[in-house]
């Protein structure tokens, strides 16, 4: 098997596994995109991390997708008249509609008067995972730009809460727009943290009354002077306070940071933007050193502000396995009380299995969604 690397077969297996064959067929492959604009240093990129490039010829024919704000099913003829197309119900996943990859949906009256929000089925999909209840306190380590958490607002109801995390304060910024658009800060708060650290119990129920505007917190600043004055001690105790008041958490999103090469349109977005800069934010070693460095840092901090028997659904829109499977692998080794949960809302999902059981992958080809990778643990009594 001299001289052989990662490609891809597909097997006759009820989850779509794919096998990995010779470099000949892999490099027909690229023979055939070779229209595509996209650099040498990607293409290897791609063979190097077992990637199938043809997801790069898909993009298309994947539709776009929306979920229809609850209430407004009725008006759906009417939506579609306005927008001059048709909606059609994706049936895999609740409240999903797909539109031609043309449509563009933000001049839209029905968007304008919140009636539908953009989000790919497969980031739906990793939400719905999540099994929110009514009732539940959710918590979004990775928050921005917002389309999750409208989701996990909508399937909460009148009830619970959501506590949305973003390092990035105009990121946050642009969500809490879109919370107010939809009227759904009432039972949300955003605030401006890192996410491998932050620690706040979760609102309780009969308190959110105000908006995700007076929500809206910086918490590092907020609480790093007052941290400071406190005796060690102190700080110590405090500290274990608020994380046993965070386990009130039972489903916790960590949608992670990363290369983002999972997301066809994403990609093609740096033609206009240069391949340099592709080169710097997805080819460079030390960037993706860094990024998995993050992405486990996100899952051990998620999975400490879980309940005991609460859910955690770890997703990232690269296909890489170093920041997928290899993390997910790595924080099971390193944490006893964490077991790897099958996804049954995922019977009929179209979607292969990862390269670790109960793992799934979406991606345009298999999927006709943008590229990403579930996993879902929850935590067991020690």
């Amino acid at each position: 098997m001299e001289g052989f690397v990662y490609g891809f077969q597909r097997v006759p297996e009820h989850c779509h596994r794919w096998r990995f064959f010779g470099k000949n067929l892999f490099r027909s492959v690229m023979d055939e995109i070779s229209n595509l604009p996209l650099p040498e240093a990607f293409l290897n990129f791609l063979e190097e991390n077992g990637i199938d490039p043809s997801i790069y010829t898909a993009s298309d024919s994947t539709p776009r997708y929306v979920r229809l704000k609850p209430g407004c099913e009725a008006e759906l003829e009417e939506i579609e008249a306005e927008m001059k197309c048709k909606l059609r119900k994706v049936d895999w996943l609740p409240g999903f509609y797909s539109l031609p990859p043309d449509i563009q949906i933000a001049n839209s009256k029905a968007y304008q008067d919140g009636k539908i929000y953009g989000i790919d089925a497969a980031s739906g999909a990793a939400v719905s995972a999540l099994k929110i209840s009514p009732g539940d306190h959710v918590l979004d380590l990775c928050a921005a730009p917002g389309a999750k958490i409208c989701m996990m607002l909508d399937l909460l109801g009148d009830s619970g809460s959501v506590t949305g995390v973003d390092v990035a304060r105009h990121r946050l910024a642009a969500c809490r727009t879109i919370l107010q658009k939809y009227s759904l800060g009432d039972r949300c708060r955003l605030f401006v943290a890192d996410g491998t650290t932050f620690s706040l119990a979760p609102v309780r129920v009969d308190s959110v009354s105000r908006s995700c505007e007076s929500a809206f917190e910086d918490k590092d600043d907020k609480f790093r002077e007052w941290t400071s004055r406190r005796p060690w001690k102190e700080r110590k105790r405090a500290a274990k306070a608020r994380e046993a008041k965070s386990s009130q958490l039972v489903a916790v999103l960590v949608d992670a940071e990363c290369t983002h090469d999972g997301s066809v349109r994403h990609i093609q977005k740096f033609e206009h933007w240069g391949w340099r800069t592709l080169q710097r934010r997805v080819l460079d070693a030390e960037r993706t050193d860094s990024l998995t460095v993050l992405q486990l840092k996100l899952l051990r901090n998620g999975f400490r502000l879980l309940k005991v028997g609460g859910l955690l659904v770890y997703s990232t829109c690269s296909l890489t396995v170093a920041q997928n499977e290899d993390i997910v692998e790595r924080f099971l080794k390193e944490n006893a009380s964490a077991e790897l949960q099958e996804i049954d809302e995922a019977e009929g999902w179209p979607c292969k299995c990862g390269r670790i059981p109960k793992t799934l992958r979406f991606d345009p080809l298999t999927s006709q969604t943008s590229g990403l990778f579930v996993a879902k643990v929850t935590k067991l009594a020690t």
